[in-house]
């Protein structure tokens, strides 16, 4: 068995408030120490994802970014963004219907760190983006689902995250970790997420995790809870995260 996992980060490895991983220190050094790899899956950019994963010490294994419009390589970033640049053109655009949504291009670091959480540094590391927007809703539910409609009719996809409305052209967690596993020549793998954009990925695993989570929309009831296939915390963020690697590592007999 060759085994890999996909992790999302804020709530699920990282904690919501301190983006800390310090609570999964045990289980991150029991992956290091057998060799299996980690990839970070997150909406998180390119810019932002490259520090922790040097800080981790993830080598060469590669990254899910932006939700999974595209991964990297460590090393080999780029700073072009033509698609998040058509996908901000769209929006103004449609301004009756964008006016209730404020998205990452809309505002400067310190508010993106204002509605983060982030210290003011990474705030500005959030802002490269080159294939998502995120970004808050303010308008009703009724609005919402007109602003939906109109950006589908312009091949946009919407997704809800843990505190986020991200919009993109296409691309998921799921589809990324399909092609990084063929990649890896892994035949198993596991997946933890605590968050609606995290389902795919959970799902498509061969055994997923669904982390709690207190601070959001968390994961509805899965069709894979009832085998046993994908199970849920009790504990949520690094300290959930942990203790569901090294059970599922115990139970795999690794």
């Amino acid at each position: 068995m060759r085994l890999a996992v996909f992790t999302d980060l804020d709530g699920t490895l990282l904690d919501h408030d301190t983006y800390s991983y310090s609570a999964a220190r045990p289980a991150l050094e029991e992956l290091k120490a057998r060799g299996i790899p980690l990839i970070l899956a997150s909406s998180k950019t390119a810019a932002e994802i490259a520090p922790l994963h040097a800080e981790l010490g993830l080598g060469d294994w590669p990254a899910i970014v932006e939700n999974g419009a595209d991964r990297i390589a460590p090393g080999a970033l780029s700073e072009d963004a033509p698609e998040y640049e058509k996908l901000r053109a769209a929006l103004a655009g449609m301004p009756e219907h964008a006016q209730h949504f404020k998205g990452f291009g809309d505002m400067n670091a310190a508010e993106v760190a204002r509605v983060t959480g982030l210290p003011l540094a990474n705030a500005a590391l959030a802002r490269k983006r080159r294939f998502t927007e995120p970004g808050l809703w303010s308008g009703s539910e009724g609005q919402q689902e007109a602003f939906l409609a109109a950006l589908s009719q312009k091949g946009i996809h919407a997704r809800k995250g843990g505190r986020f409305l991200t919009l993109s052209f296409g691309g998921t967690k799921a589809q990324q970790m399909a092609g990084i596993l063929a990649d890896l020549g892994c035949d198993r793998s596991i997946a933890l997420g605590d968050a609606p954009n995290d389902i795919e990925m959970i799902e498509a695993a061969t055994y997923g995790v669904i982390i709690r989570n207190n601070h959001g929309t968390g994961i509805p009831p899965l069709p894979g809870e009832q085998t046993g296939r994908i199970r849920r915390t009790t504990l949520p963020g690094p300290e959930g995260w942990n203790a569901a690697i090294l059970d599922l590592l115990a139970d795999l007999g690794l």
